[in-house]
């Protein structure tokens, strides 16, 4: 096969969710094209990063393989347990309340509940079913084969040569080889690593241990435990496999004098539920390691090439967002390419890569800030609240540690548009505040219950366009930008920008917004309208877009989100939670 030579449209590096996704979609939507994907091992093969968060239901219906995943049975995640810095007390951060959880047979379809639950799955099974799919619809997949080198010039990838002998040349090629970065290392694209945060993760898998809780049919919590030196994570896989893992910091595991063996050993058991649930069960007595900090590209694009993935940047594993960064990326990827390879592509090509790099950069980065602000709550990690504030001052803020710990998590909610609420990467402007008020003992702060006069302020923004991805098209969709923060005029977003040009009252603003929900929305669905509308104009006040002051002779709002604490509150035990009525 030496010198044999392979032309396709699009050629992309690694196998993984990312790499499978991209292929995907992009065959989806666009069938006629030729899509190699190259993957160095052979699956199934283990792999970590087993924890999902709900947006990557929606991809894999997108991508036709939902009913698959679904077949495999892997565990519904309904939510996570924690046990956090020096307290001794557990809390979980749930998706669903759990006494709206309804038992219903599997496999079940992509509807109802399961659009806010997520799975727990087994990177082996997950991963082959994702790449197989990805040949079925079309795709050139290749296993058990290297990239050995990537010839480029000015920026520009010249060919791929494999292990084989073989050459690839494409139209495009994507990097989607995780933490290795096999192209963008060879283009020589520059990484940061904007946190303080240098922990390592060590593991092995675990044959017939409990779960921690055993959730209607077949869901459960991931558990996550904080100990002295670090974090257990304990996650079911299926009926009888379990991946636990130790995260530390690297400088911890080089002052302990342990193997890591020895000191994964010696952590899971320092933590008394862990222990409990590891009795009786047997590991697979393969203890792996990586380094596991976060870090992220200086751009993710360039003259013929896009990073996905891990190869864009990782975010530490606290947020179980790293499979949901790398689809929702992915998708993105997909999209960008379709439209760069339409002749003439349907947009300007240096916009469509400009604002695929800008969503890929500026999500991993809140996610690395979220994570500091996750680690600065543990006593273990306490220097990182001043971190934050160093963080806060180069965003001009002069803040003190606390003040800038709570903003970290807060921020950057304008900047997404993967849902209609003010999100990033699935985690929602209440549950963002619900996990500060955990962390800080502090009430939730409703900036709109404390004033109750809101004034539009968008000076020195300017109007600009940013891509919605629907249906294998990209949309041009309106948007203003001032400085770092941009305002998406979602539907919401666009409901309030008009209710506050001739509104700026809470009196004013209520009885119109109610008459709007009433029109758009079924009365079931009004409540769940009303908390989307008061995130968003919160998101605009936090940012700076509504500027808010209180009138003492005016009402103001006694606003509290009808689910803040039944998704985020101390733990209970969900065999013993007293389901609802349907």
């Amino acid at each position: 096969m030496k010198n044999k030579l392979t032309e396709c449209d699009l050629a992309i590096i690694g196998g993984g969710p990312g790499g499978s996704t991209t292929g995907t979609l992009l065959k989806k939507y666009a069938p006629d094209l030729r899509v190699l994907i190259i993957e160095r091992e052979r699956f199934p093969r283990d792999h970590i990063g087993e924890s999902q968060l709900a947006p990557i239901g929606r991809i894999l219906n997108e991508m036709g393989c939902w009913d698959k995943v679904e077949s495999a049975d892997f565990p519904i995640k309904i939510g996570a347990t924690y046990r956090w810095g020096t307290s001794a007390e557990m809390w979980d951060f749930d998706f669903l309340p759990v006494d709206q959880f309804r038992d219903e047979p599997r496999p079940a379809p992509y509807a109802g509940q399961r659009k806010y639950t997520a799975l727990q799955v087994d990177r082996a099974v997950y991963d082959d079913i994702l790449l197989r799919h990805a040949a079925e619809l079309g795709c050139d997949v290749r296993m058990e084969t290297g990239v050995e080198k990537i010839p480029n010039e000015q920026d520009r990838v010249k060919r791929l040569e494999l292990s084989d002998g073989s050459i690839v040349q494409a139209k495009w090629y994507v990097d989607a080889s995780g933490h290795k970065g096999v192209l963008r290392r060879a283009l020589g694209v520059p990484v940061e690593c904007p946190t303080q945060l240098k922990n390592i993760a060590i593991w092995d898998y675990w044959q017939n241990l409990k779960w921690a809780e055993e959730i209607g049919v077949g869901a459960t919590r991931v558990q996550v435990m904080s100990i002295p030196h670090g974090w257990i994570w304990f996650i079911p896989l299926g009926p009888t496999r379990t991946s636990i893992g130790l995260v530390c910091p690297a400088v911890y595991y080089k002052k302990c004098g342990l193997s890591t063996k020895e000191l994964y050993d010696q952590s899971i058991r320092m933590d008394s539920r862990i222990a409990d649930l590891i009795r009786g069960g047997s590991p697979r007595n393969k203890v792996e390691s990586t380094t596991d900090w976060s870090f992220l590209a200086d751009r993710t694009v360039g003259e013929n090439w896009f990073l996905v993935g891990e190869s864009a940047g990782f975010a530490d594993p606290i947020l179980a967002a790293g499979m949901t960064l790398a689809q929702t990326g992915a998708r993105e990827a997909a999209y960008s390419l379709r439209a760069l390879l339409m002749d003439p592509p349907p947009h300007d090509s240096a916009w469509i890569k400009s604002q695929y790099d800008n969503n890929q950069r500026s999500r991993i980065r809140q996610h690395i800030r979220f994570a500091d602000f996750w680690y600065a709550s543990n006593g273990q990690f306490c220097d990182l609240q001043d971190h934050c504030r160093d963080i806060a001052k180069s965003a001009g803020l002069d803040l003190t540690s606390e003040q800038a710990w709570a903003w970290l998590a807060q921020g950057g909610f304008t900047n997404d548009i993967t849902s209609e609420n003010a999100a990033i990467g699935g985690i929602t402007l209440t549950a963002a505040k619900n996990i500060t008020q955990q962390f800080t003992g502090e009430p939730l702060d409703w900036s709109i219950n404390k004033f109750n006069v809101f004034r539009l302020n968008l000076e020195g923004a300017e109007e600009q366009q940013i891509p919605r991805y629907v249906d294998g098209n990209i949309e041009a969709i309106d948007c203003l930008r001032r400085g770092e923060s941009r305002l998406i005029k979602t539907a919401m977003v666009n409901v309030m920008l008009q209710l506050l040009k001739n509104n700026q009252t809470t009196e004013q603003i209520a009885p119109k917004l109610g008459g709007i929900l009433r029109r758009h929305f079924s009365p079931q669905n009004i409540s769940e309208g009303f908390v989307t509308a008061v995130q968003t104009l919160e998101m605009m006040c936090r940012e700076g877009w509504v500027d808010a002051s209180l009138d003492e002779s005016r009402p103001t709002l006694n606003f509290a989100p009808p689910k803040a604490g039944a998704l985020i509150h101390p733990h209970q035990d969900a065999t013993t939670v007293e389901k609802t009525a349907p």
